[in-house]
């Protein structure tokens, strides 16, 4: 029988011993997690069974962190846990007295009604935790409305106190302060972005003013800046290898790249630079939740992931990551329980990209939902840099669209079949091993690690391999070539389980080293959406333009009369333009696009009235109509018949729609001056036939013309 079983027959909880937490590899319990739980017979059938499902399938209630003083997290908790499971003991009583001051360690509880387990990450212990109730009913209903027990993980907090907002290119910052003063906000630029955290006075609702600014017509748009986790589950000392390499071919790889002269940024809760298996790896970080240089790791999740990714190869010691001779940027963004936002998310990466890092990894949950983190983003590819992000363990569907801004990825395992709590959907672009990752640890230990934070950096490093491969592919190119040279898993072709398939390291690193850089010659093409011709303008102007490429939109730039006033390098393009830089009257804009390779095209001249300093009198005239051919009471013969419409407005023939209808059927349409139509008549009855046309002008001012004919 085994020990554990044998203990819990023998003893009641209360008559077992008192334990010192001993957090070494050797002393974890290396059995089934959920079926610990047995041992704890006062938890009712149904409750234990529901615990174990969310055990088993990863589904935990938050993570915290555990020191000298107790377990820290959202809710409240006891200061130590109770009944652990140790290697070869059982213990009824804990105590971290033993601790070192500085010592750390993460933990995931997972809760059901009032019953609540503890699994730390640093090793497989299994232990209960009581979480006091609060105080008051208002305390109560307070803590439910946040963190209602058993809900998943906390993915709806956010930052008290700001809001992430994103301005049209060209808006001042003296104008973006005019627009956030109303609710006492104040702007923060994000790096050479658009981007900005917006601090709020501490009156203010954030939700409240999100919803207002998002309306706003020279904000491209406003959120909550959301508190996400880290991407993890839990880790076993035991089990597994380094068999996610041999998997995804890394030592072939290898042979064409092992990532020199490529920095990858881990954007985390910092990085061990003092690890004998990173140390030689490391460049200069930032910590932004402290601002300053201090990068080191405070919990041990930046640690694994950047093992994963880029530990030391060929040092005879430890592990390797995918790309072993890459450099690693650590990038902190994770306050001291290794929770970060989504304002932390888009200020390393804007940071990073300006440092010139080329690859950046976030493994947490939730970032591909943030339109700030897309737009940071693509601010990083923009400068010739990808971003690979974790899909989550949220073991669902996040319903989340497809983005061209980041490389999600989702988890598999030995069988390369998806794990249980992997997320999946629409945006999951990669797949890769995530399950049993041999990796670093904080301390200059080793440990196995499960989640899609550690599927997500054995991406980074293939992308960090390819682009040292063959340095002189762009980007995007690079990029296409990662999807092609996955192995396709699931249905054929991208799926919502694996994205282009699994990543093959071998595969991607061979397709870049073949791949000679093919010349662009192909120009994009623009054009602007809004304001229409004819418009009258005054004041700032929300100028609206789309643009596609046969490889990547790189920046579309805005130009009054010639001149670029304003560029904007993610999509949706859109622009904020000042229109009392110029003088009253009529105004040419253009939308010209560029692409990587430098070929660029301009859109449509759209011709606009500027009328600033003046009473702006509403256009109430319609335009003036002719439908020259054919003439009222006409026989009709022949064929065909050439339908011709004319028509002048008093705000120039730019804004004018023609639309043309026979016997009530709209035959043809156009914008301008005039337009023609033939008429094939031979099928048309005998007897009398009524043709109309309509001219709308930009103010929505019409005009109509009918007309008799007969055959």
């Amino acid at each position: 029988m085994p020990i554990l079983a044998t203990l819990a027959l023998a003893a009641s909880f209360s008559k077992l011993p008192e334990c010192t937490w001993d957090t070494r590899p050797q002393s974890a319990y290396t059995g089934d997690v959920a079926a610990a739980l047995d041992h704890y017979t006062d938890i009712p059938g149904p409750i234990s069974d529901a615990l174990k499902q969310r055990l088993r399938t990863h589904r935990y209630d938050e993570l915290v962190r555990i020191d000298r003083q107790g377990i820290h997290g959202q809710h409240r908790y006891s200061p130590v846990p109770r009944d652990m499971h140790f290697a070869k003991a059982l213990c009824a009583k804990v105590t971290l007295s033993q601790w070192s001051e500085q010592q750390l360690a993460l933990g995931l509880v997972y809760c059901e009604s009032n019953y609540c387990v503890l699994v730390p990450t640093e090793g497989r212990n299994v232990s209960r935790v009581n979480r006091p109730l609060p105080a008051n009913l208002a305390e109560a209903l307070n803590e439910m409305a946040q963190h209602p027990p058993g809900a998943g993980i906390a993915t709806e907090s956010f930052a008290r106190g700001r809001i992430l907002v994103m301005s049209r290119a060209g808006l001042s910052e003296r104008e973006l302060a005019k627009t956030l003063s109303p609710h006492g906000g104040k702007g923060r630029r994000l790096g050479k972005s658009d981007l900005f955290i917006v601090d709020l006075p501490a009156q203010a609702s954030e939700a409240a003013v999100a919803a207002q600014l998002t309306k706003h017509p020279q904000l491209k748009f406003a959120e909550l800046d959301r508190r996400i986790a880290p991407a993890l589950v839990t880790n076993d000392p035991y089990l597994g290898s380094q068999w996610h390499l041999s998997k995804i071919g890394a030592a072939a790889a290898w042979d064409g790249s092992q990532g020199n002269g490529t920095t990858i940024a881990i954007l985390d809760t910092g990085v061990d630079g003092t690890h004998p298996d990173l140390a030689a790896r490391m460049v200069a970080g930032w910590n932004f939740y402290d601002n300053n240089a201090d990068a080191s790791d405070t919990v041990g999740h930046g640690t694994a992931v950047a093992g994963a990714a880029a530990a030391s190869s060929n040092n005879a010691q430890g592990v390797a990551g995918v790309a072993g001779q890459a450099r690693i940027m650590p990038v902190r963004i994770s306050d001291p329980s290794g929770y970060a936002y989504w304002s932390t998310v888009a200020q390393g990466l804007t940071w990073a990209a300006d440092q010139g890092a080329k690859v950046a990894n976030i493994s947490f949950n939730g970032v591909a939902s943030s339109l700030a983190v897309q737009n940071a983003a693509q601010y990083m590819k923009n400068k010739g840099g990808l971003v690979v992000v974790a899909a989550g363990n949220n073991g669902i569907d996040e319903n989340l669209a497809p983005t061209s801004t980041m490389i999600a990825v989702s988890a598999t395992d030995q069988n390369d079949l998806r794990t249980s709590w992997s997320s999946y959907g629409g945006f999951v672009a990669m797949s890769a091993p995530g399950q049993d990752i041999w990796t670093t640890t904080k301390g200059g230990g080793y440990q196995a690690w499960w989640g899609t934070s550690l599927a997500s950096p054995v991406v980074a490093g293939v992308v960090a391999q390819m682009l040292s491969a063959k340095p002189t592919l762009s980007n995007l190119q690079q990029e296409s070539l990662l999807y092609a040279s996955a192995t396709d898993l699931g249905t054929a072709g991208r799926d919502p389980y694996y994205g282009h398939g699994r990543v093959n390291a071998a595969a991607a690193v061979q397709a870049s080293l073949a791949t000679s850089p093919p010349a662009d010659t192909q120009a994009p093409s623009a054009s602007i959406t809004s304001p229409s011709g004819g418009a009258t303008v005054s004041a700032w102007v929300a100028v609206n333009a789309s643009a596609t490429d046969n490889v990547g939109v790189a920046r579309v730039e805005l130009r009054v009369n010639g001149s670029t006033v304003a560029t904007d390098s993610s999509a949706p393009y859109g622009f904020s333009w000042d229109s009392n830089t110029v003088p009253n009257g009529i105004v040419n804009l253009v939308a010209q696009a560029f692409d990587a390779a430098g070929n660029s095209a301009g859109s449509a001249t759209i011709a606009v009235n500027v009328a600033n300093g003046t009473s702006i009198v509403a256009d109430v005239t319609p335009p003036l109509l002719n439908l020259s051919n054919p003439t009222n009471g006409a026989k009709l013969s022949g064929n065909t018949v050439a339908v011709t419409v004319n028509a002048t407005d008093n705000n120039g023939a730019a804004g004018i729609t023609l639309t043309l209808f026979i016997d009530g059927a709209q035959v043809a349409s156009g914008s301008g001056a005039s337009l023609s139509y033939n008429w094939n008549i031979r099928k048309a009855a005998a007897g009398t036939h009524t043709i109309k046309a309509v001219a709308k002008d930009a103010a929505g001012n019409i005009s109509t013309q009918s007309i008799s004919v007969s055959k």
